[in-house]
């Protein structure tokens, strides 16, 4: 998550191996997702999987507990993984509230997502596990 301080808005890039993806939404759709061969463009019929996992699975809630809108941008096939692209509007200062990242821990019981937020030149990581799948995130 990088803050684009002239837009108002956090930049998300997830990065997710493409084999474990395509096993998380097969299991989500109960049918067999390939992800490998798509172009990722706007007509990508994976895409509303995709949005719809994601925005399940990653959410933000500033620190007056209200949901952040996130926008889903798209995502685009690597070598061996997806990238997902977000953005999430943040016009106020950023002062912390609660993230959930859980993708993919409903299939593996050690999955470990890590998030890196840089916002004015500071940068963070937190790490999110199956115990632990919302953290509290402040600067």
């Amino acid at each position: 998550m990088q803050y684009n301080s002239k837009e108002r808005t956090f930049e998300i890039s997830v990065r997710i191996f493409t084999d474990d993806f395509e096993k998380a939404l097969s299991q989500e759709t109960n049918t067999k997702v390939h992800l490998s061969g798509s172009p990722g463009g706007p007509n990508d019929k994976n895409d509303p999987l995709i949005e719809k996992y994601i925005r399940s699975h990653f959410a933000y809630v500033n620190s007056q507990k209200q949901n952040k809108v996130i926008e889903y941008v798209g995502h685009e096939v690597e070598a061996d993984a997806n990238w997902i692209y977000l953005e999430m509007p943040y016009a106020e200062p950023f002062k912390g509230g609660s993230l959930k990242q859980n993708a993919l821990m409903e299939l593996f019981d050690d999955q470990v997502n890590m998030v890196n937020i840089q916002y004015q030149g500071q940068k963070k990581t937190f790490v999110f596990k199956k115990n632990q799948p919302v953290q509290d995130v402040s600067f």
